[in-house]
C-alpha cells in the first residue's frame, strides 16, 4: 500500500481476542509481544529506517526510504507480526509422516527428544530435539507437530526429517525416513 510518494507502508489487523504490544524504537528495535487464547509470544525485529507503531486495532509498518530493500524488509515484519498474531490464535501445526518399507520404526517422545529406533535395522536410535514449546503427537506412522511459534514448530519437523536422512545410498530405491506432507 502506498501512503504517499516517499513513503511504503503496511497494515496488520489486530483481531478481537489478541492483545499485542509494541515496545522499543527504530535504534534499539522493537519488540512485539501477543497474547491470545493459545498463550503468548514474543519477537524482536530490528532494521534501520523500518518503523513499526500501534494503531488502535491495527499494526503498521513503514519506511520512507524508496529502495527495494527497505520494502522487502517492510513485507517481512509484516509476515513476522502476522504469524504471530496467527500462532496466539490458532496456533501452527505440521504433518509428518513415517515412511518404511521392510524395517519398522518405532517411534516415541522422550523429554525433549523424539527417538526413532529400527530405522532401515540399525540398532542404534536416532534421536531428533523438539525445539521451545513444541508438543509432539504419534499416532502409528503419522507425527503431529503443535505449537505456536513457527519458527520452533518447523525447525521440530526439520529436525524429524534430517534424522532420518539416508547417506550413500540411492535415495531412489532406500525411501523410507520421516517425511513433512502438511505444513501451515
Amino acid at each position: 500500500m502506498l501512503t504517499s510518494i516517499n513513503e511504503y507502508s503496511s497494515i496488520v489487523e489486530i483481531p478481537e481476542g489478541v492483545e499485542v504490544s509494541v515496545e522499543g524504537n527504530n535504534i534499539s528495535g522493537y519488540l512485539l509481544k501477543a497474547r491470545g487464547p493459545l498463550g503468548e509470544n514474543s519477537k524482536f525485529l530490528k532494521f534501520r529506517d523500518v518503523f513499526i507503531e500501534k494503531l488502535d486495532t491495527q499494526i503498521r509498518i513503514y519506511t520512507r526510504n524508496p529502495k527495494a530493500k527497505y520494502k522487502a524488509i517492510v513485507g517481512t515484519f509484516t509476515a513476522h507480526i502476522d504469524n504471530l498474531i496467527r500462532g496466539v490464535k490458532e496456533g501452527f501445526e505440521y504433518k509428518l509422516k513415517a515412511v518404511y518399507a521392510h524395517f519398522p520404526m518405532k517411534l516415541r517422545v522422550e523429554g525433549d527428544e523424539v527417538v526413532i529406533e529400527n530405522f532401515l535395522g540399525e540398532t542404534t536410535p536416532r534421536r531428533a530435539k523438539i525445539v521451545g514449546r513444541t508438543k509432539v503427537e504419534i499416532k502409528g506412522q503419522e507425527i503431529i507437530v503443535k505449537g505456536i511459534d513457527i519458527e520452533e514448530c518447523g525447525q521440530t519437523a526439520a529436525n524429524l526429517e534430517r534424522a532420518t536422512k539416508i547417506k550413500k545410498k540411492d535415495r531412489r530405491v532406500f525411501q523410507d525416513g520421516i517425511y513433512i506432507v502438511a505444513k501451515p
